[in-house]
């Protein structure tokens, strides 16, 4: 496969720069791109699943602009949080672990997420990451202290270089934490002693298990090599995962990292970044019984990636409106004649093109849903006139409508379905009584075939009161509640 030459140059948001940069793969059309998976100590959040649905959003565009694309997103299956979680349920940590990564996969593919190219897993990599910290020791970036191993900030003159933080004003900050055997209060554990009850393993330094920022430089490199194109992960990870990846990485090859870093902004509930640790979230599939996957995506695309995205009910709402109304619009075109699309449409400025042009400035995503939006509105215009030439217009507009669906994940399901299902769920949440509306839609029908109109109106006004909207159609009336 070849990188498309039609497309618009490509620009990403480098955290490490602060600025906009033309995406230059290293290894053209090849990409390798890491991103930091969850800590599976729990059923993962929505504000995870903004940072992934991101993501995969950038994995998407890049493979429809033609780039052959490795996706990695390691699992952490071996860390305090985990350890903590397990023996709080009194279990063993690695089949917890094990557990929520059966159930994330689960709510992953109920959120369309595409699977990465890999998914690796800490508790197997353990003989890279022993390597990656023995060359550290080797090279005087790390020492070994009472059965840990720590990394020694003061010994890597780069560090802060991703985050910008002071490190004057970090040391005046920071304390020893008890237990720890550390020579500098910002220096960071690469390996920890064994303790009562946890998972350990052998390493030159005795029996233990890694620091959580170890893992995903000895992965990354594994599988992407010591350069790569594209780090990325919520905004929360910059300090100090990302930052003692970055610079235990370097410290390893003495080669850069990646080339670009990406980081994804926070998912507000109640005014609050949403954590685990704070007890303010809302897990995915919790999600994923409220609402549908596409009105989600939709949700967390009509933001930039990069902005803060605030969680309410009416935000939901509001999406799966949005989202309705393009089902609507597509179950329109299928009901049409569509003459096929004309070849020579292929090459007209297109929706196509104004959603190339907004994703390939930083992945704009809301002003791709906007171009969306104004295709769908012309597909109703054009509807209402059904001549040949509208007819032909609306051919190429449902292959265009697809195209970029399919690139933002959303409009997959069959629309009568999709609608059916939410009108079904909206009856339930309302308890209405549907052999009701039924009647008094009969009741119209035939005062409008005896042309009462009055009596008609009056029917329509009695089901608008129980938020019943009624389409005259060809095939006869259709319903849908609002």
């Amino acid at each position: 496969m070849t990188v498309s030459t039609s497309m618009t140059p490509i620009r990403i948001f480098n955290t490490m720069t602060q600025r906009k940069e033309v995406f230059e793969p290293l290894r053209a059309p090849h990409i390798g791109i890491y991103v930091c998976g969850p800590t599976v100590y729990d059923l993962v959040h929505i504000g995870n699943a903004r940072t992934f649905t991101a993501f995969d959003m950038v994995v998407r565009f890049l493979m429809f602009a033609g780039y052959e694309v490795t996706y990695i997103r390691n699992y952490t299956d071996v860390d305090d949080k985990i350890i903590q979680a397990a023996q709080r349920q009194g279990e063993n940590p690695l089949v917890l672990a094990a557990r929520h990564i059966e159930a994330f996969e689960e709510d992953a593919a109920g959120l369309r997420l595409l699977a990465p190219s890999m998914a690796p897993k800490v508790s197997e990599h353990m003989g890279e990451i022993i390597e990656m910290i023995r060359v550290l020791v080797d090279k005087g970036f790390a020492y070994a202290s009472a059965g840990d191993v720590y990394f020694s900030v003061s010994s890597y003159p780069a560090y802060a270089a991703l985050s910008k933080r002071d490190l004057s004003e970090m040391r005046a900050g920071e304390r020893v934490a008890v237990g720890e055997q550390k020579r500098e209060p910002l220096d960071f554990a690469l390996w920890k002693a064994a303790k009562p009850g946890e998972p350990s393993w052998p390493s030159p330094w005795g029996e233990g298990r890694p620091g959580w920022h170890i893992e995903c430089s000895a992965m990354s490199a594994k599988y992407l090599g010591e350069t790569f194109d594209i780090h990325g992960g919520g905004g929360d990870l910059v300090f100090p995962h990302h930052e003692n990846e970055l610079a235990q990485s370097q410290a390893t090859s003495g080669k850069p990292l990646c080339r670009y870093w990406m980081h994804c902004g926070f998912l507000d509930l109640a005014g609050a970044k949403m954590s685990k640790s704070l007890g303010n979230t809302i897990a995915l599939r919790e999600a994923l019984l409220r609402t549908d996957a596409d009105s989600l995506r939709y949700f967390f695309l009509s933001t930039h990636y990069r902005n803060p995205l605030k969680f309410s009910d009416k935000s939901l709402a509001d999406a799966q409106a949005r989202v309705c109304y393009f089902y609507e619009s597509l179950q329109l075109l299928e009901e049409l004649s569509l003459p096929p699309t004309p070849p020579e449409a292929e090459g007209e400025a297109t929706y196509l093109d104004a959603f190339k042009a907004a994703m390939s400035d930083d992945f704009n995503t809301a002003a791709a849903l906007a171009v969306l939006s104004e295709l769908f509105n012309e597909v109703n215009q054009l509807g209402r006139k059904q001549n040949a030439k509208a007819l032909a217009k609306l051919s190429i507009l449902q292959v265009q409508a697809r195209e970029i669906g399919r690139v933002l994940g959303l409009l997959e399901e069959v629309p009568a379905q999709w609608l059916n299902r939410r009108r079904d769920t909206l009856i339930a949440a309302r308890e209405l009584d549907v052999s009701h509306i039924e009647a008094l839609l009969e009741q119209r029908q035939k005062a409008r075939e005896e042309r009462d109109f009055a009596r008609a109106d009056v029917l329509r006004k009695e089901l608008e009161k129980v938020g019943v909207e009624v389409r005259d159609t060809p095939r006869g009336p259709e319903w849908k509640l609002v």
